[in-house]
């Protein structure tokens, strides 16, 4: 009999092949067979609230996007009622601290915060009462959630500039500086933890939360408490792991009272050991974390938190180490947690496991949901009772409002790259979207459909993302608009891009594009124009009143002897026809941003060759990509035998082999770790910290039947500044790609301000 730790174990060794099986890949797709969607939007009781439909917004950090007081801003407020107005049954706020004392990585210096609190002064109540009545005037209901703090995964700064060490449930390594230790919580201070979110959770209540949801998982301190792999306490009463955990529960409920219903998010393991193997004994910034819980135990505690009065889970695995888990970036697939939420209705149903209340305990699933077929088929099936998403709802507030009503093919789709929503938040911003400009914009964007006060002719030059959105919302305002685009079909690089299998959600928001496209064509005039190439002459020849540019990038060479050979191609060349790849064993990619070590994984894993390289002259791959996509790339490129070579440069490529010269001095970082981040540059690793950086520099020579270039891209704005010289219209711009080559975040955000503007 296959166990339930065996099915994770299973679970989490397919991730990086999965899109083989053509039934998974196609759960990933956009479509509306199972229109209407009957369950999906059929109520459900969570405690004594009713839930107006299954759909689950789930928590994101609102880092800044409260005042300094932590008193809840315009901008969170109007974020969270945009989601409810978009129809969401359930909303969860993003984490509130239950103190801002005990957890010194809470709080920035001189006690300022970036974090939303409740357990200030009244001050900040009346901001928590107006987000409330908000998301109630639309029928939403909201939990708050709720953490007893960070401690080894929150910003071990406090050290410098505070002088306090980060805390955690015993000695247990600092995630962000494996060199800086965080002590142990005494008794005493957990007990205040206890007392304050009692309190918190009391103060919500008041202020008209529907609930408190405890913050509970991907190892922050909650789950340091509850885990046997980080709670390793000899004495005391929390030195039992599930103490902690249970005495908040119990004092939520004395506070609140036991109709007041209590959320608990949890993973059902860390998958450490079902990631890293061996090296769990090896690592020693891993090893000290191998008595880790195991799924039999996590589901002994969910009962007994059931017991002390929990009224619903959402559940998935995964955590800071292993961050790509509970982060699901975009190579991995749809509806990836549905078995641990089935798990937890098995494991439920087998014991009746019930609420004080004498109730069913819903457990909610997540992981990568957005698609309202898959959502509908996991709820008719039994595998969960409500589904939680969180980027889709950034993608797209009104997925639930559309998905009711069948236009599934007006949702904007998530498309995982995670820049927007973790990249932004942990670069010092606050939660957006790439896909979508108005994502935590709501506050200032306003009403963008106003007619322009003077309509205009326009053209737009280029249909990537930032021609789309300008010229479409140029003509959603009245303007009268030409689109021009040489290719066939919108979406510029991202056309390439979304080749790969692992790229399945691209391909989504290419479609999504597309289909934007027509039906601003439809509705509101834009004229569109594929397979047109356009010149200054005959842009000057029309008469627009504007020209905006978005002509994108062309590929950059590096000027290295035998660049010229037939052996060698673009990566974007090589992803328009990856049949150009049949005849080759050996490959060498160079360049391992994103674009390279996607190649190199559809090479290795897609297409299954062997005797894949790639080699980047940084220290580090995918340096500035979001730390769960670049985690799980680097992972599953191992796995893969794909050999990454740091520190690298190419230097000549002749026949049959490419030369390159290589650091190999130990200072070199292994370029294989994924369990702790490289530092923003922005960061200087502090003395003593900071290891010294040597070069041992060595030539070597590497087979390569096949090289893949992927050095970056430079602007294509040759036509853009031909015709400012030629004076080709009144107005000009130049946005997106072809003014400085950049994510698809940038490009959305200059075409939609663009065209709301012109």
């Amino acid at each position: 009999m296959v166990s339930y730790s065996d099915e994770i174990r299973d679970l989490v060794r397919g991730l990086g092949d999965w899109f083989t099986d053509e039934d998974a890949l196609e759960r990933g797709r956009m479509t509306d067979a199972l229109f209407p969607y009957e369950t999906l939007f059929s109520q459900i009781e969570i405690g004594p609230v009713k839930v107006k439909n299954r759909v689950v917004m789930g928590p994101m950090g609102n880092i800044n996007m409260a005042e300094e007081t932590g008193r809840p801003g315009p901008k969170m407020i109007e974020y969270f009622i945009e989601r409810a107005k978009g129809g969401t049954g359930l909303i969860t706020t993003g984490l509130v601290p239950v103190n801002s004392t005990s957890d010194p990585t809470v709080r920035d210096v001189d006690y300022v915060g970036v974090l939303p609190r409740i357990d200030s002064h009244r001050s900040t109540h009346s901001a928590w009462q107006e987000l409330s009545d908000g998301c109630h005037s639309y029928g939403a209901r909201i939990f708050i959630q709720l953490t007893p703090g960070f401690g080894r995964v929150g910003n071990p700064e406090c050290l410098l500039k505070r002088y306090r060490l980060p805390v955690s449930a015993s000695w247990n390594r600092s995630f962000y500086v494996p060199q800086v230790w965080c002590r142990p919580l005494l008794d005493l201070e957990l007990r205040k933890i206890v007392r304050s979110a009692g309190q918190a959770a009391a103060d919500a209540k008041f202020l008209g939360m529907d609930g408190a949801y405890l913050h509970g998982h991907e190892g922050y301190l909650l789950e340091q408490m509850a885990n046997t792999a980080f709670n390793r306490r000899k004495h005391g009463r929390y030195s039992d792991w599930q103490a902690f955990g249970i005495d908040l529960v119990r004092e939520i409920k004395r506070r609140c009272g036991v109709r007041y219903p209590v959320m608990y998010r949890i993973d059902l393991t860390l998958a450490l050991d079902e990631t890293y193997g061996a090296r769990m004994k090896t690592q020693p910034e891993l090893k000290r974390y191998a008595d880790e819980r195991t799924v039999e135990k996590t589901l002994e505690y969910m009962a007994n938190l059931v017991a002390a009065g929990v009224d619903a889970f959402d559940v998935d695995i995964g955590c800071y180490d292993n961050w790509w888990l509970p982060h699901p970036p975009n190579p991995m697939p749809p509806g990836v947690y549905l078995r641990a939420s089935r798990i937890v209705k098995e494991y439920f149903a087998a014991r009746g496991v019930m609420s004080n209340l004498g109730k069913d305990v819903p457990v909610v699933a997540v992981g990568k949901l957005g698609f309202p077929d898959l959502a509908e088929q996991a709820l008719r099936d039994g595998a969960c009772d409500m589904v939680m998403l969180a980027r889709p709802l950034l993608a797209d507030p009104h997925w639930a409002a559309k998905a009711y009503a069948g236009r599934v093919k007006e949702i904007i789709p998530c498309i995982g790259d995670q820049e927007g929503c973790l990249n932004r938040l942990f670069g010092g911003g606050h939660v957006e979207c790439s896909v979508n400009p108005r994502t935590a914009f709501e506050d200032v964007c306003g009403d963008d459909t106003l007619p322009a006060p003077r309509p205009k002719k326009i053209a737009v030059v280029g249909a990537g993302p930032a021609g789309v959105y300008c010229a479409c919302r140029a003509a959603i305002r009245g303007h009268e608009v030409t689109l021009f685009e040489k290719g066939t079909r919108a979406g510029g690089n991202l056309l390439p891009g979304s080749v790969p299998r692992i790229k399945y959600e691209l391909a989504n928001y290419v479609e999504y594009l597309n289909n934007y496209v027509r039906l601003c064509s439809e509705e509101h005039g834009l004229d569109v124009k594929f397979g047109t190439e356009v010149t200054a002459k005959s842009l000057a020849e029309s008469s627009f009143d504007s020209i905006v540019f978005c002509t994108g990038t062309s590929p950059a060479r590096p000027p290295v002897e035998g660049i010229e050979s037939p052996k060698v191609v673009q990566a974007v060349d090589l992803l328009n026809d990856l049949s150009i790849a049949d005849p080759a064993g050996k490959v060498v990619v160079v360049g391992g941003g994103d674009v390279g070590c996607e190649v190199a994984a559809t090479l290795a894993i897609e297409m299954r060759k062997k005797g894949v390289r790639v080699i980047e002259q940084l220290p580090w791959f995918m340096k500035d990509s979001c730390t769960a996509n670049r985690g799980y790339m680097i992972h599953h490129l191992e796995l893969a035998g794909v050999v990454l070579m740091n520190c690298t440069t190419l230097t000549k490529v002749k026949d049959g082999c490419v030369e390159v010269v290589s650091n190999v001095s130990e200072s070199v970082p292994d370029p294989y770790v994924t369990w702790t981040p490289p530092f923003p540059d922005n960061v200087e690793v502090p003395f003593p910290f900071a290891k010294e950086f040597l070069v041992e520099e060595a030539a070597a020579t590497l087979p390569a039947d096949l090289v893949v270039l992927a050095t970056g891209s430079r602007s294509d704005d040759s036509l853009y500044y031909e015709c400012v010289r030629l004076r080709c219209a009144p107005e000009m711009h130049n946005v997106g790609d072809s003014m400085d080559p950049g994510m698809v975040l940038e490009a959305t955000r200059a075409g939609y301000a663009l065209g709301t503007s012109l």
